[in-house]
């Protein structure tokens, strides 16, 4: 089951692609994750709303609106052209695609994390003259680290899948935002198509499965270093 040049550019692309997406969530999404899990706020239902969002819209209203954020007549998109960064038709672009698409996912993972921690720990570290960051960054922190690897590799597996957000904002352009989903819906479309679209379905599927078996086997080691219940 050999793959033509065609498919490892999509492969290795789709890599790459959630890779980018996933390192530019995560800060964001510890962030979001810590005050969703540790404040009270005016808005915070809003919030949590809004991050929930891309789960529920249909991905292609996700991708139209970042096409009107981000085109480059978008409302960001003009702007950020005369800096000369163009996202829409832009690799680039399908990474923000999948960050957006995986963003949900990312913080919920986070948030479950964190909402488990002894809050009397975080206390426990405040009464010595730890500064709040310094608590977090000490505390909070490595004792959420496996819902943060749980969250990066489910993130990073949505992040392969992606397809409608990305096609509607980005296309499908060969060598360059053509990602293995757009090539398994570009190989369907093509009536001798379907040995290729079998090979990229099957390894889509190992994929996903690998990431599935990584997130937990790499939060169950890392609960037991932290003296956590397995």
């Amino acid at each position: 089951m050999a793959f033509s040049d065609e498919e490892w550019v999509a492969i290795v692309l789709s890599l790459k692609v959630a890779a980018l997406a996933v390192t530019l969530s995560l800060p964001l999404g510890i962030a979001v994750a810590y005050l969703l899990s540790r404040r009270d706020f005016w808005g915070k239902t809003l919030l949590s709303g809004l991050v929930t969002l891309p789960l529920v819209l249909p991905p292609v209203v996700t991708g139209y609106l970042l096409l009107i954020a981000f085109g480059r007549k978008g409302v960001f998109g003009s702007a950020l052209e005369s800096l000369g960064i163009v996202l829409s038709f832009r690799w680039t672009g399908a990474a923000l695609a999948a960050a957006v698409m995986g963003f949900p996912l990312l913080v919920q993972a986070i948030r479950i994390s964190m909402e488990a921690i002894d809050g009397r720990l975080e206390q426990a570290a405040r009464t010595l003259g730890a500064s709040p960051f310094w608590v977090f960054l000490t505390v909070t922190l490595p004792l959420c680290l496996p819902g943060i690897i749980a969250g990066v590799v489910i993130a990073f597996a949505r992040s392969l899948g992606e397809f409608g957000a990305t096609i509607t904002f980005v296309s499908a352009i060969p060598g360059e935002t053509q990602t293995l989903a757009s090539a398994i819906h570009t190989a369907l479309q093509d009536p001798d198509g379907e040995p290729q679209a079998f090979r990229l379905t099957l390894l889509s599927i190992a994929l996903s499965m690998l990431a599935i078996f990584l997130s937990g086997y790499v939060s169950r080691l890392i609960a037991v270093r932290l003296g956590a219940r397995p």
